[in-house]
């Protein structure tokens, strides 16, 4: 195809291959821009002879970027960064447009709704989407447009700016408080198994290895509301606690360091 004459490239053409190349299935690319599969292989093969280049191989593990792929999906990337920044800002310089955040559940019902749910009203342009996940996101992909973390990302070129520091503590119920005080061992509410290479959660298993977990729910914005009931104490952002009226801070022991929330 190297030698056949190029056309014009078909920004649908370039927005199909990214998904294609980011997902590396039909299935995954089609479900990820709402249309068949039809469409992803005739926008692939479009954008194929357009620029007089094979860009994907077919393999049983799914598509595979050839070389030149892998080259174009850069250049994609570049044209999608490019195109994402018209209409960022109304006539007048101010922010408008959709604004796509990732943060834990903790952090963003203890403290980040709240303050984003502010931001609309003093932009009037702009809109703030929210999304909570523990597991790790692609802003390559644009499955977000800002992540904040506790912790700087190990990969992927992206920038990454400290906001602050994001303290911890042992809360639970006055029962379970004075059961430690009768000399009671420590039960804890923890993590499952999805979440336990969380900060928290590694730490837990570090200081407590032989404790009990009495109860590991899955989402982590429910972890708040347990210290509140019990069964045990449970280890989350001051944030998350503040507003707690049933439950009390430990007083013993070790607790996590403040970790340092980013983005």
């Amino acid at each position: 195809m190297a030698d056949q004459k190029r056309t014009a490239v078909d920004w649908e053409d370039v927005r199909v291959f990214l998904a294609l190349g980011r997902h590396g299935s039909l299935s995954a690319a089609a479900r990820a821009l709402s249309v068949t599969h039809a469409t992803i292989s005739r926008r692939i093969q479009s954008l194929e002879d357009s620029v007089g280049e094979k860009l994907v191989e077919r393999r049983p593990e799914g598509y595979v970027l050839t070389p030149a792929g892998a080259r174009a999906l850069v250049a994609a990337g570049d044209m999608e960064a490019a195109a994402l920044t018209f209409g960022r800002n109304g006539a007048d310089g101010a922010p408008k447009g959709l604004v796509r955040i990732n943060a834990s559940p903790a952090l963003a019902l203890g403290f980040l709704i709240a303050r984003l749910a502010e931001l609309p009203t003093l932009h009037p342009g702009l809109d703030i989407d929210l999304a909570t996940d523990m597991r790790s996101i692609s802003l390559d992909r644009h499955q977000a447009d800002i992540a904040v973390r506790l912790g700087a990302p190990k990969d992927g070129d992206v920038i990454a700016k400290p906001l602050g520091l994001m303290a911890s503590g042992f809360y639970g119920t006055a029962a379970v408080r004075d059961g430690l005080v009768g000399g009671a061992e420590p039960v804890f509410v923890g993590f499952d198994e999805e979440n336990a290479d969380v900060p928290d959660a590694a730490w837990l298993v570090r200081h407590f290895p032989r404790s009990r977990v009495a109860f590991r729910p899955a989402i982590r914005w429910h972890r708040p509301r347990p210290h509140a009931r019990g069964p045990g104490w449970c280890c989350c952002p001051t944030t998350s606690a503040a507003g707690c009226l049933t439950c009390s801070p430990s007083t013993w022991g070790p607790c996590p360091s403040p970790g340092r929330s980013g983005c």
